[in-house]
């Protein structure tokens, strides 16, 4: 019996030692795959403006021309923090998705959809980072390089209608989202296939 020649990979900047047999190369020869890593951008509304809205409030606490006390000044009402964009014939619908299968790092990103029928919005109801990965769309209506976003834990986000972005993972079970997006019976959901994985890496929750 021929042993299987032994491969060495780089994963994720990790050496990692498979077992799978690699014909084109000689018994025990070392070599190496890279797999493309995301670098990450704190999420700002200014940064993530080309793929929708940030939903935040003001860090200062301080009161504006859309930031009005309520109550008699017992709350400050942040007003118009992003506005649903769904087809006239659609309904916008309120929902809440809980995590039953948190996602460990590092994590390869094989694909990314789109909604053409409206915005989506993702709001934790718990404190928790998000990582956000959108793309625009090339000439060729299909997504462009992936860009990716990290959240200071106090930030949700939507989505303007048509953008690419990777379906919505968390890290925690139980975490626990409010949805806002639209209601139809018609397909709502392009999906897209990457040609190669992009990873998000496993440092990417670190500090």
């Amino acid at each position: 019996t021929v042993p299987l020649p032994m491969c060495a990979w780089t994963f994720s900047r990790m050496a990692v030692s498979a077992g799978s047999a690699c014909a084109a190369y000689p018994q025990g020869q070392r070599f190496n795959i890279v797999h493309p890593e995301l670098t990450l951008k704190p999420l700002s509304r200014e940064s993530f403006a080309p793929f929708g809205a940030v939903i935040e409030t003001r860090s200062d606490g301080l009161v504006d021309e859309d930031h009005q006390p309520m109550n008699d000044a017992r709350f400050v009402r942040f007003d118009n923090l992003a506005t649903t964009d769904v087809q006239p014939d659609c309904q916008t619908i309120i929902s809440i998705a809980q995590c039953l299968q948190p996602t460990q790092l590092p994590y390869p990103i094989t694909l990314l959809e789109r909604h053409p029928l409206g915005s989506q919005a993702f709001i934790p109801l718990q404190q928790q980072q998000m990582i956000i990965v959108v793309a625009e769309t090339s000439p060729d209506d299909k997504p462009g390089k992936p860009v990716g976003f990290i959240s200071n834990g106090q930030q949700s986000i939507q989505y303007h209608r048509g953008t690419w972005h990777m379906p919505l993972i968390a890290f925690q079970q139980g975490a626990t989202f409010l949805i806002i997006d639209s209601n139809d019976k018609r397909p709502n959901c392009d999906e897209h296939t990457l040609s190669e994985p992009v990873y998000i890496p496993a440092s990417a929750l670190s500090g």
